[in-house]
């Protein structure tokens, strides 16, 4: 865990699925049972901003953790800019292999900014790097159809459909956490302020 990255310890016992019912209990069970990292399988975390793609994605990091197993997170421009800088330095395929060496990869924050042809590129060559010889876990905030978008260049886009080769796909659709975060915050200052204007 201290060479995890992991920005804080999410573990699947503390995930709501009362308020994501679009969520299957049992993939999400059978994932922690970690057999996926056996098989170096993938995991798609799919949905909209907030709803605990990045929960899940860090619980089954904890989980494999605890496990033994080396594991590894950052956010897709974060791991881009380290790769960027690995090879302004010269040293691109050793960081590579540093990035394949962990049994899983959780790359979170995928959709949120498009990439460069340069950016793309260099994600290309991570994923191909661990394509069937460790598990990477990725959330994602725009659709399948959309990866076009995000990665800026068609033929990469196709290219990274080997992500989809031995993968679990999660699809969540459902409300923002952070949004029910901030209507309860929102409800409970409004009661503070009816209570003292009884006062």
């Amino acid at each position: 865990m201290r060479t995890s990255r992991v920005p804080a310890v999410k573990t699947l016992a503390e995930f709501d699925f009362a308020f994501q019912p679009s969520i299957k209990r049992e993939q999400i069970n059978s994932l922690d049972e970690l057999g996926f990292l056996d098989r170096a399988e993938n995991v798609i975390l799919l949905g909209p901003p907030g709803v605990g793609m990045t929960h899940l994605a860090i619980s089954l990091a904890v989980t494999a953790a605890e496990a033994g197993q080396r594991v590894y997170h950052g956010t897709l421009a974060g791991l881009i800019d380290s790769l960027m800088e690995a090879r302004a330095a010269g040293e691109l395929p050793r960081r590579l292999r540093v990035l394949t060496h962990p049994a899983l990869l959780v790359v979170d924050e995928i959709g949120y900014l498009p990439l460069s042809q340069d950016g793309a590129v260099l994600f290309f060559q991570l994923i191909n790097a661990r394509h069937e010889q460790a598990s990477t876990v990725l959330t994602l905030n725009k659709g399948f159809e959309e990866w076009e978008t995000v990665l800026g260049d068609e033929v990469m886009a196709a290219a990274l459909d080997g992500l989809l080769h031995h993968c679990h796909i999660v699809n969540i659709r459902g409300n923002s956490y952070r949004m029910r975060e901030h209507q309860q915050w929102l409800r409970s200052a409004a009661e503070r302020q009816r209570q003292d204007i009884a006062k």
